[in-house]
């Protein structure tokens, strides 16, 4: 089945099921990261597309991209009776950790979805990586890219305005991640976390190759309970990951989100990534309560207002 075709089916099929204001505790699964367009690369699907297939299988998506907010495009997909919540990316394009475009993010976001606004520090942070991802700039004023962001300085220390939106971050309806941030970068920012007492604070991809952190490390660094661990389906499907830490990190983990992070053209569509998802559960040998958990309870406990 193609895009268009999925799209297709699912318009004239259990969308139109969904209540005008779509529930998440009433979706099976949430998934935390998905790209639609317009975004920095040419993505599969629209926020409207991508969640109409989502409330066929009963599913809830957040929308994300490396351009900045998606709050309000998901905020009028669920206008539309769609289950779809934001995120905003504080790369350098969209001001990088000014407080300002966070706070806008929430208001465009509003609070009818009774779910906290995703806020992913950098993820263009300018250092070397070789992406097995095929991708096509969705722009031509992205053919060189974005300028890198990251959060510590020269000195290898946080910066102050990313201490600064960790503090601010107590009181707004929001779960920071740690963007692309790198292994040190990762613990400092857990550090500091702690420290500030923030409340949430989800380690975003941490096997991807710019984190680099396996299952061994995430036993240390995600002690803390306000600390959740996301696990891409992506990473597994680009061998950045081997099949041993992957299903490691699934079942052993405490607080860990199962997320696709799709949307590339290169690659697989929502429906494939499902039946995908469902065979290495079986692989890892994860019970139904443990899926449950990582697909749905999980998410929905970190992001519930």
């Amino acid at each position: 089945m193609t895009s268009t075709d999925s799209a297709r089916a699912a318009g004239s099929g259990r969308a139109a099921q969904w209540p005008s204001a779509p529930s998440p505790q009433d979706a099976r699964f949430i998934d935390v990261h998905y790209h639609v367009g317009p975004d920095a690369y040419v993505r599969r699907h629209t926020a409207t597309t991508a969640a109409t297939i989502y409330a066929t299988h009963d599913g809830w998506v957040v929308l994300k991209n490396h351009l900045g907010s998606t709050a309000a495009q998901a905020w009028e997909a669920r206008q539309q009776g769609l289950p779809v919540s934001g995120s905003i990316v504080l790369n350098d394009l969209v001001g990088g950790f000014d407080l300002r475009a966070v706070e806008q993010a929430v208001i465009q976001h509003g609070d009818d979805s009774g779910l906290r606004l995703i806020v992913h520090l950098p993820t263009v942070t300018g250092r070397s990586h070789r992406s097995r991802l095929a991708r096509t700039p969705s722009h031509a004023l992205l053919a060189d890219g974005q300028r890198p962001l990251t959060v510590t300085g020269t000195d290898g220390v946080l910066r102050r305005d990313v201490r600064e939106l960790l503090r601010a971050a107590r009181d707004l309806p929001v779960v920071i991640t740690t963007g692309h941030a790198n292994g040190q970068e990762v613990r400092l920012l857990v550090d500091e976390a702690v420290r500030l007492d923030l409340p949430r604070l989800m380690l975003n991809q941490p096997a991807n190759p710019m984190t680099g952190l396996t299952c061994r490390d995430l036993a240390e660094v995600a002690a803390a309970e306000q600390l959740w661990t996301e696990q891409t389906a992506l990473t597994r499907i680009l061998e950045y990951q081997d099949r041993s830490d992957f299903a490691n990190v699934l079942s052993l983990l405490p607080r860990v989100i199962y997320s696709s992070d799709l949307g590339q053209t290169s690659q697989m569509d929502i429906e494939p990534w499902l039946e995908w998802s469902r065979t290495r559960f079986q692989e890892a040998e994860l019970t139904p309560e443990r899926i449950t958990e990582i697909t749905h309870t999980g998410p929905l406990r970190m992001l519930t207002l």
